[in-house]
C-alpha cells in the first residue's frame, strides 16, 4: 500500500491550495480515507474524512474553508484548501486504514505566511 501526498506549498494568507493523494497497491473505492495535519511543536491532528460513500467531515476549525472529494476511478483524494490562515501551517498527511492496519502517506507540506 502506498499513499503519495503532492501539493503543498508557500502561499500567503487567505490564497488556497489543492492537496492530492494517490493511493496504489489497494481498492481505494472500498476504504474511507482522510487528511491529517501535524503543525510544528504539536501533535497530529484530523482535519477531514471521506467515507467509501463520499460522506465528509471535518474539524472545525477547517470547516467551510476545506472540501474533501475523491475520485475513485484515479484512487486519489484531494482537499481544496480556501481561506487559508497561518494557523494551517503544517505538514499534511493522508491516511486510510485497512483491516485495523494504518497507512500513512509521507506528507506533503504547507506554509501560510501572514
Amino acid at each position: 500500500v502506498q499513499l503519495q501526498a503532492s501539493g503543498g506549498g508557500l502561499v500567503q494568507a487567505g490564497g488556497s491550495l489543492r492537496l492530492s493523494c494517490a493511493a496504489s497497491g489497494i481498492v481505494f473505492s472500498l476504504n474511507d480515507m482522510s487528511w491529517f495535519r501535524q503543525a510544528p511543536g504539536k501533535q497530529r491532528e484530523l482535519v477531514a474524512v471521506i467515507t467509501s460513500g463520499g460522506l465528509t467531515n471535518y474539524a472545525d476549525s477547517v470547516g467551510g474553508r476545506f472540501t474533501v472529494s475523491r475520485d475513485n476511478a484515479k484512487g486519489t483524494m484531494y482537499l481544496q484548501m480556501n481561506s487559508l490562515k497561518p494557523e494551517d501551517t503544517g505538514v499534511y498527511y493522508c491516511y486510510t486504514r485497512i483491516r485495523k492496519v494504518e497507512f500513512w502517506g509521507q506528507g506533503t507540506e504547507v506554509t501560510v505566511s501572514s
